[in-house]
């Protein structure tokens, strides 16, 4: 790996092992997600100009009125959506709101196949350039509205959501597998919550993870 994804000065690997040493001590106890955490390079996600901040547990501007999300929600939202991945990877998971791409980076490894829907298509091509970039093969684009899923590839063995709707979109639920789960933050701005949805036959399991704050989930594409 070159010395831009290795990384120098506040991106180097020290810096990184103190973030994944804060984000184990709150709570985050999956090993393969603190090493993805530990090895996906944050500082190539994020402007130039913020990169001495880009291995802080804070969420960061990416332009188009977007964030990156903090370390420690990433983690937390991965390893809800593959807690007991040991022995069921998901095979096949599908993510609303690429964004810049980090949590992307962060999950494609640890299931079999990602899907990821952009609508902001300015976003979408400068992600899918730094994750080829990474050398992650097994992840699908589309550039629409993440509001409808991806019907033609359901169901969905997990579903991420990267955004905050005011309410759970049905579509999302009735595209998951047996088994499936849909983790997504809800409600108004100031007043989230991150929700993890398992389906279990006819029923809807619900789980309360954390309280969040994400931009709102916004349908169209542009």
């Amino acid at each position: 790996m070159g010395e831009q994804h290795r990384g120098i000065g506040m991106t180097s690997a020290r810096t990184r092992e103190r973030l994944v040493q804060r984000l184990a001590a709150s709570g985050i106890r999956s090993a393969a997600v603190l090493e993805r955490i530990r090895t996906v390079p944050r500082h190539l996600f994020i402007d130039e100009a913020l990169s001495s901040r880009a291995y802080e547990d804070s969420a960061l501007p990416i332009g188009q009125g977007q964030t990156i999300s903090q370390p420690y929600i990433v983690a937390l939202m991965t390893q809800a959506l593959i807690e007991n991945g040991a022995d069921r990877r998901p095979e096949k998971v599908l993510e609303v709101g690429t964004g810049c791409g980090y949590q992307t980076a962060v999950l494609a490894p640890l299931v079999g196949q990602l899907f990821t829907i952009e609508r902001i298509s300015a976003l979408q091509r400068a992600a899918r350039q730094r994750l080829s970039q990474l050398g992650l093969g097994n992840i699908r684009y589309r550039h629409g509205d993440g509001c409808e899923g991806w019907p033609g590839q359901a169901p969905f063995d997990g579903i991420i959501v990267t955004a905050a709707p005011a309410e759970v979109p049905p579509v999302l639920l009735d595209q998951l597998a047996p088994d499936g789960r849909l983790v997504i933050p809800v409600g108004p701005t100031g007043s989230q919550e991150l929700l993890r949805f398992t389906r279990r036959g006819e029923e809807i399991e619900r789980e309360l993870l954390s309280r969040v704050s994400f931009v709102p989930l916004l349908e169209g594409k542009s």
